[in-house]
């Protein structure tokens, strides 16, 4: 996800943000970057990893 705005006032919020985001993707075996770009803007790219279902389902 990116974006190229200033971005929005922050409202105290109820999450843990980029830390939780962060904290979910290690769980499943993955990983998150986040941070500003640098022609402005931010980017926030989640990497995670594929696997088969166990089920049986498809």
């Amino acid at each position: 996800m990116e974006d190229d705005g200033p971005g929005a006032t922050y409202d105290g919020g109820s999450g843990f943000g980029i830390q939780g985001m962060r904290e979910r993707a290690t769980a499943l075996g993955g990983t998150l970057e986040a941070g500003p770009r640098p022609e402005g803007g931010f980017r926030v790219t989640a990497r995670l990893p594929l696997t088969q279902p166990t089920n049986g389902a498809r």
